[in-house]
Parts: C-alpha cells; sequence; structure tokens
C-alpha cells in the first residue's frame, strides 16, 4: 500500500513540485494540498495521511499551531517540517509540538522521498545538514524540560541517550557501546518510556534542554 502525504505551503510553485517528486514513486502519493495552517489541519485530520508535509510560516495559525493539533489529534500521522531554517524561529517548538523530523526546502528530491518514507516508517529524522545549527540557536541551555526525568535512567541507558542526541543509529551507537543493535533497540525504548517522549527526535530535544548535552560538543 502506498504511503499517503499531504503538503502544506503557501507557495503553489512548492507545493506543485514537491507533489510531482512525490507522485512519481509508485510507493508514495499525494492525497491532499493546503495552502495555510489551518487548511493543513482541516486536510490532515481529514484524510488521515502518513505523513503531513509541513511549512512553518504560512497564513492563519501557522506551521506550528497546525503541527501541535494535528499530532494531539491525530498521533498516527507523522509531521514532516519544511525550512528554510534562517527563517523559521519556531523550527525547534515544532519539534517540541510532535513533528517527526525536519528538512531543508532546497533538499535534493532523493532526499524528500528518503524523508518520506523515514518518518512513514515510524521513525524520526533529523537534517545533518542543520541539526548542529539548530541545536546552537534553540538550545544554548537548560530549557523547559523536567530535568528530574535524567535521574530514571541508568548510567548505561545515559550514554544511548548521549549516542542518541549526536544522530547515531541503534547500529552505530552498538559499534560505539560495544553492544548489540537489538540491545540499543531495547534501551532506546526504555529512554524513551522514562522520559515521557514519543520517539528520538523529542529524546535529543531532552538530552539538550536538560543539559546533558551541549551545543557544540560531540
Amino acid at each position: 500500500m502506498a504511503i499517503r502525504v499531504t503538503i502544506a505551503d503557501d507557495q503553489a510553485v512548492v507545493r506543485a513540485g514537491i507533489a510531482a517528486i512525490i507522485d512519481a514513486e509508485p510507493d508514495l502519493c499525494v492525497v491532499g494540498q493546503a495552502a495555510d495552517g489551518d487548511a493543513a489541519v482541516e486536510v490532515a485530520l481529514s484524510l488521515r495521511p502518513d505523513v503531513a508535509l509541513m511549512d512553518i510560516r504560512m497564513p492563519g495559525i501557522g506551521g506550528l499551531a497546525a503541527t501541535a493539533r494535528i499530532t494531539e489529534q491525530n498521533p498516527r500521522t507523522r509531521v514532516l517540517v519544511l525550512t528554510t531554517f534562517d527563517l523559521d524561529e519556531y523550527l525547534f517548538a515544532a519539534l517540541r509540538a510532535g513533528a517527526a523530523g525536519f528538512l531543508l526546502k532546497d533538499a535534493e528530491p532523493d532526499r524528500v522521498i528518503d524523508a518520506v518514507r523515514v518518518v512513514a516508517s515510524g521513525a524520526a529524522l533529523l537534517d545533518p545538514a542543520v541539526t548542529q545549527r539548530l541545536i546552537d540557536r534553540f538550545a544554548s541551555g537548560p530549557g523547559p524540560f523536567d530535568t528530574t526525568r535524567l535521574l530514571r535512567l541508568t548510567p548505561r541507558e545515559t550514554e544511548v541517550l548521549r549516542q542518541i542526541a549526536r544522530g547515531l543509529s541503534n547500529t552505530e551507537i552498538g559499534e560505539v557501546l560495544g553492544i548489540s543493535a537489538p540491545t540499543v533497540k531495547d534501551h532506546v525504548s526504555v529512554i524513551l518510556g522514562k522520559l515521557g517522549v514519543r520517539d528520538r527526535v523529542q529524546a535529543t530535544i531532552a538530552a539538550y534542554e536538560t543539559g546533558l548535552i551541549r551545543p557544540g560538543t560531540s
């Protein structure tokens, strides 16, 4: 069954371009489009796509509020934020609102297609080209996350969280820590539960907001 996608962007040319890229793939299909935040919510909640591509700056309630409403009312739809980054002051808040990841608008077509498939599979996606810039800008110190939750983690789980925040895959984390990928997967599941977060994106945010990881560090 094809992955169903909706596209929200106030620029018709951008919507048309992304739709053409997605519809060209046999396992992907665009089922709806929206030009503002309110319409983005309406389309996503009525059509219940697997992935909702979401611009941040749009008329109406905007992409940030739209992301929060969609993830709250229909968690099965994964929101992938499209951003120009330098103009998107609220991108970090969008991830807190439940977005499964973000991608630059000038990404190569193959990258867009891959990103849709990744978030549709239930995984999270942080574009490596802008991850550190994002962290440096929005997470310069401990933020609103409840730091006492870190006390629930074992030393091994804390170290796994550090590696998640570095953007490593389960296999890569296993290689760094000398444990198997399935064991890492088990640790990740426990970490998400103890922190009360939905996915690796929000776990990464928690690591920076609590000060476990500092911007600019490895």
